[in-house]
């Protein structure tokens, strides 16, 4: 399935390009007034291989959520069983992520794809609410400072799930995809991820996550020094990266992502979680990139360096860093009016406007 989603993936359409492009020209507002929409809705005219393209919906958030061995290293205070907890909370309704979805009008899928403790809810195919998807590949990552975090195997189900989970969404209709993910400590193997792919220092990939104190922070960047220095991960091949220092929700976002770019639909990243794994598949394939919209600039530094590498610049800045695929939701209005504007707004001929 891997190797048959990356061979989909093409380029972006170079001739639905320039009729966007001349559209934008000829729509009745100054040229280049719209700032960054102008350049998104060519590129996503360019995935669609139309223009205009679809309008980007409905919207589908797809959570991602599993534990770490890492956390045995101290990297947060948060106990690991918040994990499973947090999915519970999800699954009622009651985090914030389902807040902005019920403003947006977008589904919420959970994937179960790593926990390591057991749910307290069961899984669900209820389309009138947020569905839960039981696909764990094993319980939890290794401990990624000992050992490998995953095997090649493991790595690869876990990507595939993301796989299958995208062409599931697409395949009910869902005109984009938005990231979204669970794991207490995931933000010490994002760093990881980070720092392998771009070649940053881990200093400067690593963050504070959920807001450890500076003891807290220091182990932490000791931890990702540690893990990369033990495996010395090769970028030029990510199955083998995520396995050694990625946790499963990171690989099945690479899937998601792989999985969008093979269906040609858009996938709104939100934070670091899901830029680390949009790293990934960018490594599996560079043309993913152009499936690829950066929702936000999130609070942790190795967000900003994962955003330089794919050359994407975030839609909104607000300082977040919470995940759960919050910041991408705060976003997607600004791809539907990037969009909207190539479908609604009238030509300076069509409106008899005098151009200048």
């Amino acid at each position: 399935m891997l190797e048959s989603t990356v061979a989909a993936i093409r380029p972006l359409d170079e001739a639905a390009m320039a009729a966007a492009r001349e559209l934008q020209g000829r729509l009745t507002k100054p040229a280049g007034s719209l700032g960054a929409l102008e350049p998104l809705s060519v590129r996503l005219a360019g995935l669609a291989g139309t223009c205009p393209p679809p309008l980007p919906e409905p919207a589908a958030v797809a959570i991602f959520a599993g534990d770490h061995g890492v956390h045995a290293q101290g990297v947060t205070p948060w106990p690991q069983e918040v994990t499973a907890q947090m999915i519970a909370n999800f699954v009622a309704g009651g985090a914030v992520v389902n807040a902005f979805a019920r403003q947006a009008g977008a589904s919420v899928t959970v994937v179960d794809v790593g926990v390591a403790t057991p749910l307290p809810v069961e899984p669900t195919g209820d389309p009138a609410g947020p569905r839960l998807v039981a696909a764990n590949v094993r319980p939890g990552t290794r401990d990624m400072t000992v050992t490998a975090a995953l095997t090649r195997d493991e790595a690869r189900a876990a990507v595939e799930t993301g796989i299958r989970i995208a062409g599931e969404l697409v395949d009910a209709g869902a005109g984009i995809l938005l990231t979204g993910d669970m794991g207490i400590g995931n933000t010490t193997p994002a760093a990881a991820l980070i720092a392998a792919f771009t070649g940053v220092d881990p200093a400067a990939a690593t963050g504070r996550g959920t807001g450890v104190d500076d003891e807290t922070y220091a182990r932490k960047v000791g931890v990702v020094r540690a893990a990369l220095d033990r495996h010395a991960p090769d970028p030029a091949d990510p199955l083998g990266v995520l396995a050694a220092v990625g946790g499963l929700e990171h690989a099945a976002l690479a899937g998601l992502v792989l999985g969008a770019a093979a269906r040609r639909v858009p996938v709104l990243l939100d934070g670091v979680i899901a830029v680390s794994a949009a790293l990934a598949a960018a490594a599996f394939a560079p043309d993913a990139v152009g499936a690829m919209v950066a929702g936000h600039r999130s609070a942790e530094p190795g967000a900003t360096a994962a955003l330089r590498h794919l050359g994407l610049d975030p839609l909104i800045d607000l300082g977040l860093r919470l995940g759960e695929g919050t910041g991408a939701l705060l976003a997607l209005p600004v791809v539907t009016g990037a969009v909207r504007v190539l479908h609604e707004v009238a030509t300076f001929d069509s409106a008899g406007v005098a151009e200048k």
